[in-house]
């Protein structure tokens, strides 16, 4: 849930009054250019799990839906919420669970007779992450026999976005506790976490494609990878002996060269490093080798490399922020940690950039470390906007507006940023998407 305190026309521990909810949401709609839908109209529900125990403490079963369960933990506030969600779930209080692109939704009992309506939102892939998915994974042949099989290659999980990262899923509950996450949303996270254990394609559902289309897609693109695979070698290219180039010329023009070699479409994948304990961290030459294949290609075809300006703390970020998260492998952690400590650092403090980050690069980045002085213009036209759309009175500092548990942060690129605390912590998290609308940002960060 959004840690927030109550608005205009709320009940304790209710969703705003539909007319305010209209209100806001005209307002919100005039000031930002109409978009498609969200999400497509997919989902699926699953019957209720039975009570169970896990023996060994872990929760879940495959390392996919442990990764879904330490970016809950990472991410929440208060552990003993956490505990009493994970006993809900044990105990079999969560009824049937729907799945649609960007959601989890459930009815989770409580103490009380009523059960409360629980939901998770998290972010869906946009088309340029899906190709990079299903070009990975087409590639290689075992990758594919892995997913028919129900089973996610670790070789995946360095997929942008794929899996979720510290502060990716946001719970939200109709009970009256603000807590980040109650235990009815934290509960649902638990039982997520064992439907995904029994059919992974459900966190791709979660990030917005179904089954039958991705194996489809899967599909066409291996016959494509097969056929490429057939077809005959091209020619070979012109070439001049080096001691001929070399050879001293007598009054006659040297060789022409050859052209150079065209630029491949995209960087090579870097040799499977295999675990050793004699060797260094097979995870981090894997990112390393990686990333100097990504520079060394835009640098061959651009004659630019994107990070060559970018500070030691700020590229420590992006390739924090490239990684699925630390709440993921012990490895990832380890990546977390060693990153922070090499530039005196706290995990936390790396989280948190990372957040800011995937919120908006570089530019969310500086929103997150920088308060400075706006000129008049947007910034004062926010508070009136903010208003007048029943939202609650925002204290101005700087390039900031900020309630007890909401924050709007103007960036110098004209956008506002939003971001989240628990209720007058003065801890504040980066959430949601950057736009020119603040109240369109606040609105999304309460899932109006």
């Amino acid at each position: 849930m959004s840690p927030r305190s109550p608005l205009p026309g709320d009940e304790p521990g209710r969703p705003r009054t539909g007319a305010a909810r209209a209100r806001a949401r005209t307002r919100s709609a005039a000031a930002r250019p109409a978009g498609p839908p969200r999400h497509e109209a997919r989902r699926r529900t699953f019957p209720q799990f039975a009570p169970r125990e896990a023996p060994d403490g872990r929760f879940a079963a495959s390392w996919w839906g442990n990764a879904w369960v330490d970016a809950l933990e990472d991410t929440a506030l208060d552990p003993a919420r956490l505990a009493r969600g994970k006993a809900y779930a044990q105990r079999g209080h969560v009824d049937a669970i729907t799945v649609a692109p960007g959601r989890v939704v459930a009815y989770v009992h409580g103490s009380r007779p009523r059960p409360y309506r629980a939901e998770i939102r998290l972010r869906t892939l946009g088309d340029d992450d899906w190709e990079r998915f299903l070009d990975e994974a087409a590639a290689r042949p075992e990758h594919i026999a892995a997913l028919l099989d129900k089973d996610v290659p670790h070789a995946l999980e360095a997929v942008t976005g794929l899996l979720p990262a510290p502060g990716d899923l946001v719970p939200d509950c109709t009970c009256p506790d603000d807590g980040y996450p109650c235990k009815h949303a934290a509960a649902l996270c638990y039982q997520a976490a064992r439907l995904l254990d029994e059919d992974p394609f459900v966190l791709f559902l979660m990030r917005g494609r179904d089954e039958q289309e991705l194996l489809a897609d899967l599909t066409r693109r291996k016959a494509v990878h097969a056929a490429a695979e057939s077809t005959p070698a091209a020619p070979a290219l012109p070439t001049v002996l080096a001691r001929t180039v070399l050879a001293p010329t007598t009054g006659h023009a040297p060789p022409q060269l050859p052209p150079p070699f065209p630029a491949p479409d995209r960087p090579g994948r870097p040799a499977v490093f295999p675990a050793d304990p004699e060797a260094p961290d097979p995870l981090a030459l894997d990112l390393l080798a990686g990333e100097a294949a990504a520079r060394a290609h835009t640098f061959l075809a651009t004659g630019h490399d994107p990070v060559a300006a970018l500070t030691p703390w700020q590229d420590a970020v992006r390739l924090a922020a490239a990684h699925p998260g630390s709440g993921l492998t012990a490895s990832t952690r380890a990546l977390y940690r060693d990153l922070a400590y090499a530039l005196d650092r706290t995990p936390t403090d790396l989280a948190r950039a990372v957040a800011a980050w995937r919120q908006g690069g570089a530019a969310g980045l500086a929103v997150l470390e920088e308060a400075w002085d706006p000129p008049a213009g947007p910034f004062d036209r926010a508070r009136p906007a903010l208003l007048a759309a029943d939202l609650p009175a925002f204290r101005p500092w700087r390039n900031r507006l900020s309630t007890g548990s909401l924050q709007l942060r103007l960036g110098r690129d004209g956008l506002w940023y939003g971001y989240e605390s628990d209720t007058d912590r003065e801890d504040w998290w980066p959430r949601g998407t950057p736009d020119a609308d603040p109240v369109g940002v606040i609105t999304d960060l309460l899932g109006w």
